[in-house]
């Protein structure tokens, strides 16, 4: 038979060779006020476990002084994570905490280890960005009791903010349409006269809705869509050089028509385009779902989406701050049309 709460102190106490303030302290989570050695509270919480305890003590115990530290995962540092990573120090630094960026590189299991070793610093509340598997990691977070919510990634169990991309997507596409049909194009009249979708990975809720987007744009011109017309299995730079190198020698030449999916596929796709001729280049029109301000300087005109960065990170914050229930917020993303030209 187990024995009572409170006779397990003074149990607790013996074995960890502490005194029974010391344990209490351990255990309702004051040891750091206390000024009582991490490893001394995080042995006492696993005795007062082996007793009987709840296992989620030891996250109660070590969370209740709060650290002042807030977490970030992004997936990787491309310009788009990168402005979030630095709107998101802005907005931590300005209440007084410190951040924590880590890269988890698309990973599910990074992911939960990274939640792990957060764990343990006692983090305030964690960011998640990008995130492979949003709902396992937020019953990560809530079995902890971790506050936290998603950015660029909707999760059904806790507060998100992500950007339009169906509503962004369909914008883009019009504007890239509207520029072949400007130059004389029929659109749809063969596979080189159209527009292909390409990167991202259509198992994330913000590539499908950008392919989504992109569909409806299409089907409301030209009446049909060709499951060719969609290349969106990674992020991966290499794998969109290969991409956009693979369908141009399937169609004998550059598409007349381009969506590309986030600044890392476009990196990837200009690795190719740099080696065609500028008259090649300029028969076909551009479009990038993310901005890149030196895309100005190109050879060639591209018309991109600005995702609102420092908008997703500040409701991301209100979200989190207000306790909100799970919600999905959404932000409009911004048309930068390309230079008349």
């Amino acid at each position: 038979m187990k024995k009572l709460q409170k006779e397990t102190i003074y149990d607790i106490a013996e074995k960890a060779g502490a005194s029974a303030s010391t344990v209490s302290a351990a255990l309702n989570g004051t040891w750091k006020k206390r000024r009582i050695a991490r490893a001394t509270a995080e042995r006492i919480i696993a005795i007062a476990r082996e007793q009987g305890y709840s296992t989620n003590l030891q996250a109660r115990a070590l969370r209740t002084s709060r650290s002042g530290l807030v977490a970030l995962l992004v997936p990787e540092y491309n310009r788009f994570f990168s402005s979030i990573a630095q709107a998101f120090s802005d907005e931590v630094r300005a209440r007084n905490q410190c951040p924590v960026i880590i890269s988890t590189g698309r990973d599910t299991e990074k992911e939960h280890e990274t939640v792990n070793d957060l764990m343990s610093w006692s983090i305030d509340a964690i960011f998640f960005v990008g995130a492979v598997a949003p709902d396992a990691l937020s019953k990560q977070c809530q079995n902890t009791e971790i506050p936290h919510v998603f950015v660029d990634q909707p999760c059904e169990l806790a507060p998100s903010v992500v950007t339009d991309s169906r509503t962004g997507a369909r914008i883009l596409t019009r504007e890239i349409l509207s520029s072949m049909t400007k130059r004389g194009v029929k659109i749809g009249e063969s596979p080189l006269d159209t527009i292909y979708f390409l990167g991202g990975d259509r198992r994330l809720p913000s590539t499908r809705n950008r392919v989504a987007g992109f569909s409806d744009a299409i089907f409301a011109h030209v009446g049909h869509l060709d499951a060719e017309q969609i290349i969106a299995e990674t992020y991966d730079l290499g794998a969109a050089t290969e991409s956009i190198a693979t369908l141009y020698r399937e169609l004998g030449g550059l598409p007349r028509g381009l969506f590309i999916n986030s600044d890392s596929v476009f990196e990837g796709a200009l690795r190719f385009l740099a080696k065609l001729p500028e008259a090649e280049l300029a028969e076909c029109s551009m479009g990038c779902f993310d901005y890149e301000p030196l895309g100005q300087l190109l050879r060639f005109p591209v018309h991109m989406m600005r995702q609102r960065h420092k908008m997703l990170v500040q409701r991301a914050f209100n979200l989190l701050e207000n306790k909100s229930p799970p919600v999905i917020e959404m932000v409009q993303p911004e048309l930068y049309p390309a230079p008349a030209g």
